[in-house]
This record gives structure tokens, C-alpha cells and sequence, in this order.
């Protein structure tokens, strides 16, 4: 069996946590392994070698089908390699908690980077690593602040806020649209608009859906304040899985703006249109407003969206007939009594 390995096969070779390799030549892996504990300085008991690429270990029985060249990691008793996967971790551990000395490094390669492409990514590691998620108040970070008015004193109350004035909007265009409906239903049509007014009012306009000091069911975010994208209208989910923190940094509340709260079955070309209707054509039926409500402006009907998954197109949907007016609750009719026999 050891004729088959005459000819050596070349390896790279390097220890775990070392970024120093070293080439290493051998007919068999036994033989790969004991130069390479000998070029680390560690003992042979115990270790064992495994591909860079995924860490399948390297035995006696696999080592003619590996590849020459191929990038091998020296384990010792204990250690573990799952390929590719420990090094990106590595990688992201440096944005999790980078160490000062790094981000001094990024910021003096950025001054001197004239390719567009190492420029950006420069420039996205710096933003990452300025970051002050923990900050709430105005005190603790007061560059995030910037540009708002004072009477904002936390972060929480600003995005509340925010949240508040695009809902705020979305009742602004019902109203507007009365216009729609034919003057013998005006009446209808406004009451029903100062249900909704109250109702948002007692639900503070929706404003917890930003907010990530609220309860879980009435946010949109993590505790720490972490969004994601919902996907386009016609999706499950975002393919992309854009994700974003506005209570992070100054750049990223103002990115933040940008994403939508896109309403699945759509608010002009169809929720108030098909409202209008209703309450034109409603001949003695009650149109059941909370469920327009519920669909121009909760969750229920509400995705939160990056600006790329925002789809423009038609979405082509309509309202459910079965809820656009309130079942009759009809009297029920008394059984005849029994006659004894």
C-alpha cells in the first residue's frame, strides 16, 4: 500500500490561530503530521491534521484523494476546525468588539485608499465599529442627536415619533379622499373617519412599532433596536436580509428614514377606494371600519421594508368582500310551544 504513495504530495500547512503557513511534503499522513509537529514545535500525541476548507480530518485512508496544494490545519488535543466558518467568525468578532489599535489602522488605510472598492469597505468597517447601541439619552450620545430638535431627549421618543408621523400621514390621505364619496354619504364617510382618529389616538398612533422599549408584540425590533426587512409584498421574506439599527448612529437614523412601511394590499389604488365604495353603496349595512383600520394601519396589513424591496408595481390584491360590512345580527325567531298531548 505505501508503493501507491511514492510521489510526495505538497501541502500548505499552518496551526490553528497562526496566520504563518509553511509548505509540507509527504507520501503519507503520518508522515505530513509529523514534519508538522516538528515545524510547530508540538507533540505528535494527539494532533491531528484537517482541511482548511470545511475541517474534514485527513486519515491514511483519504489522503490519495486529496488534491496537492491542498490547505491543511494542524490540531492539537481538544481543538476544533469547522473550515471556513471559524475564520469568518474570526472576521466578525472584529466589528463585534474591535480593539482600538484596529480601528486606527482602518482609519489610516482609508486616508491613503485610492480604490473605490477597498474605500467602501473601509468605510462601512468604520461605520460598523461607530456604533453606541447601549446609548439611550441625548447625554450619552449626542452626536446621534444631531439635527434634531431639543424637545427629543431619548432615542426611543425621536423613533416613536418618527413612526408616529408616517401613520399620522396615512390618515391625512383617507381624509383627503372624502372627495370620493357622493354627498349623501359625506356624513357616513367623516364618522367613520372620527372613529379611526380615535382609535389611533388611543393606540398613540402605532408609534411602539419603532420603539424598542416596548412590549415585544407592539414593536417591530429587537430589544437593542435591530430592524429587519420583511421582504417585498409578494414574499415571505427578505432574500437579501437587509437589517438595520437606527438607534446605533447618527448615519444610520437617517438611512433609516428611507425604508417603508409598505402596505400589502395597497392604500390608494385599493383600501380606500373600496372604503369610499362601501359607504356609497352600503344600503342600510354597516361598514365595518375597524377592519379598513386594520389594514391601513397595523401590522396586519403594514411591512417593514428596505428601499430596494420596496416593489412599485401593481400589487394586484383587493380587500376581502366577506369583511368590507359588519354580519346583521338578526332577532331570532321564538320556537312555537309544544302543545301537550
Amino acid at each position: 500500500m505505501f508503493a501507491m504513495f511514492q510521489k510526495p504530495k505538497t501541502f500548505k500547512l499552518r496551526a490553528l490561530h497562526s496566520e504563518k503557513k509553511f509548505g509540507v511534503a509527504g507520501r503519507s499522513c503520518k508522515e505530513v503530521l509529523r514534519k508538522g509537529c516538528r515545524q510547530f514545535q508540538l507533540p505528535e500525541s494527539g494532533c491531528r491534521l484537517c482541511l482548511y476548507e470545511d475541517g474534514t480530518e485527513l486519515t491514511g485512508d483519504y489522503f490519495p484523494s486529496v488534491p496537492d496544494n491542498s490547505e491543511l490545519v494542524l490540531l492539537t488535543a481538544g481543538q476544533t476546525w469547522q473550515g471556513y466558518a471559524n475564520d469568518i467568525g474570526r472576521f466578525l468578532s472584529v466589528f463585534h468588539k474591535p480593539h482600538v489599535g484596529v480601528i486606527q489602522a482602518a482609519r489610516q488605510l482609508l486616508s491613503d485608499e485610492q480604490s473605490p472598492l477597498r474605500q467602501k469597505l473601509l468605510a462601512d468597517f468604520l461605520h460598523n465599529v461607530n456604533e453606541n447601541i447601549a446609548a439611550e439619552t441625548r447625554a450619552e450620545d449626542q452626536q446621534w442627536f444631531e439635527g434634531l430638535e431639543s424637545r427629543f431627549r431619548n432615542k426611543s421618543s425621536y423613533l416613536r415619533y418618527s413612526c408616529e408621523s408616517r401613520i399620522r400621514s396615512y390618515l391625512r390621505e383617507v381624509a383627503s379622499c372624502a372627495s370620493m364619496v357622493s354627498a349623501g354619504a359625506q356624513e357616513e364617510y367623516t364618522r367613520i373617519l372620527g372613529r379611526m382618529s380615535q382609535k389611533l389616538k388611543s393606540a398613540q398612533y402605532h408609534g411602539s412599532y419603532f420603539d424598542r422599549g416596548a412590549r415585544a408584540d407592539d414593536r417591530l425590533c429587537t430589544p437593542e433596536g435591530w430592524f429587519s426587512c420583511q421582504g417585498p409584498f409578494d414574499m415571505d421574506d427578505c432574500l437579501s436580509k437587509h437589517s438595520i439599527n437606527p438607534y446605533s448612529n447618527r448615519e444610520s437614523r437617517i438611512v433609516f428614514s428611507t425604508w417603508n412601511l409598505d402596505h400589502i394590499i395597497e392604500k390608494k389604488r385599493t383600501i380606500v377606494p373600496t372604503l369610499a365604495e362601501a359607504v356609497k353603496e352600503q344600503d342600510g349595512r354597516e361598514v365595518d371600519w375597524e377592519y379598513f383600520y386594520s389594514l391601513l394601519f397595523t401590522s396586519e396589513n403594514l411591512k417593514l421594508v428596505h428601499i430596494a424591496c420596496h416593489k412599485k408595481t401593481t400589487h394586484n390584491l383587493i380587500c376581502d368582500p366577506s369583511k368590507i360590512y359588519r354580519p346583521k345580527v338578526g332577532l331570532k325567531k321564538k320556537r312555537p310551544a309544544r302543545k301537550r298531548t
